[in-house]
């Protein structure tokens, strides 16, 4: 990425240009649509023969600050928001599919992905198929005639499994492949795909990006001919990002990168508690030495994250006990808050899939994801400490 500063530095100093009243930070911009000087100021604006706002759906100063901050700390050209991560996944999806094309996907994606992919896609004639994440050598005799994307989370929701970015790159790019990867809970400031060989990475910006629990939002990232169809299915389809929404997430990246070292920091010491319990199964964190893809965390990661997995012995009964017996954490389905949040993904996040799914993807009755939150490490280990015992 061509910068002139420090990604915090970008986070904080890239605005839009002042108005007439020299404001120091973005003013909002709660406008639907925008005038125009004349006819013909009107007819070259539809024409797209100027780059200016014509209507909120379609762009917005808020949004474009937004988008302009995102592509700035993830080196992509373009970008476009959505007013939720689902909306940027689908609409992604949707502008560069056709009938009869094919996805390549990880098998471990959130479950809003997986249905998208198993319950929706196949009634407009859109295929795919799914490889294990750490079977990418298998990758290359998946690959069909109709194969347009491969696509992939990592780390993964919710096991936290870490996927060889450069793999990926490679393979998408030996067969002519658009590379699709989530980079939702790594956030730009701890990886960027791009780098690694992806043509476009998409964010929930309702969770590291805000890290307050406010707003909805996401993001899709990458070059500016794939981004250019994105925008035009999205400006007809209309799942834009508000103005206001771009504005608290726009705010929100000037904190991002010491709010993240902290979710890391506390991340980081809950899974060396974790792994030292006599009441867990297993735990998994990227920067964990006992992860299994540790090293190659370590390669394509600043930090392991904000989101720990673990299993609680005794199954479901006593996974249902550690739950009720949580007092100060959230028990919520969100994840990368200031709050420190528990999810149990079977039941939850993950439990539109059958149980054969879900322990294909390494998620049992037992699993538990903990978003680590901003609080003092030692009240968030406390709290998992008593529920467990």
């Amino acid at each position: 990425m061509d910068k002139k500063h420090q990604f915090e530095t970008e986070a904080i100093r890239t605005q839009l240009e002042r108005s007439q009243y020299l404001e120091h930070s973005c003013p909002l911009y709660l406008t639907s649509s925008f005038v125009f000087d004349d006819a013909e100021d009107m007819r070259a604006s539809f024409a797209e023969e100027k780059d200016r706002d014509i209507y909120s759906r379609y762009s917005n100063p808020n949004s474009s600050e937004f988008i302009d901050k995102v592509c700035k700390m993830e080196g992509a050209e373009d970008g476009f928001a959505f007013a939720s991560g689902m909306a940027a996944v689908f609409s992604t999806f949707a502008a560069l599919l056709n009938s009869g094309d094919h996805i390549l996907s990880a098998r471990s994606v959130f479950g809003a992905t997986h249905s998208l992919l198993t319950n929706f896609f196949p009634k407009w004639n859109i295929t795919h198929s799914f490889f294990k994440i750490d079977e990418l050598d298998t990758i290359d005799e998946l690959i069909t005639p109709e194969t347009k994307v491969i696509y992939a989370e990592s780390p993964t929701n919710p096991g936290v499994d870490i996927l060889d970015l450069e793999v990926l790159g490679r393979i998408a790019k030996k067969h002519n492949l658009i590379l699709i990867i989530d980079n939702c809970f790594a956030s730009p400031y701890l990886q960027q795909p791009i780098k690694f060989g992806a043509d476009l990475v998409i964010h929930s910006g309702t969770k590291l990006m805000d890290g307050q629990g406010r707003v909805l939002a996401g993001i899709t990232v990458g070059s500016k001919e794939l981004v250019d169809k994105i925008y035009r299915f999205s400006r007809i389809t209309g799942p834009a990002l508000s103005p206001f929404n771009a504005w608290v997430l726009s705010k929100s990246l000037e904190t991002l990168a010491v709010r993240v070292d902290r979710h890391c920091e506390n991340a980081l010491k809950l899974a060396e508690f974790l792994e030292k319990h006599a009441k867990v199964n297993w735990v998994k964190y990227p920067f964990l030495k006992s992860h299994p893809k540790y090293e190659i965390a370590k390669r394509q990661m600043k930090a392991g994250g904000c989101v720990v997995a673990f299993e609680v012995k005794g199954g479901v009964e006593e996974g249902r006990k550690f739950f009720d017996s949580i007092k100060l954490l959230s028990l919520s389905a969100n994840l990368g808050d200031s709050r420190s949040i528990v999810t149990h993904p079977a039941s939850t996040t993950h439990s539109k899939l059958s149980v054969e799914e879900r322990l294909s993807v390494g998620i049992t009755d037992g699993s538990v994801r903990v978003s680590v939150g901003l609080e003092h490490i030692d009240d968030i280990i406390g709290d998992i400490e008593q529920a467990l015992e």
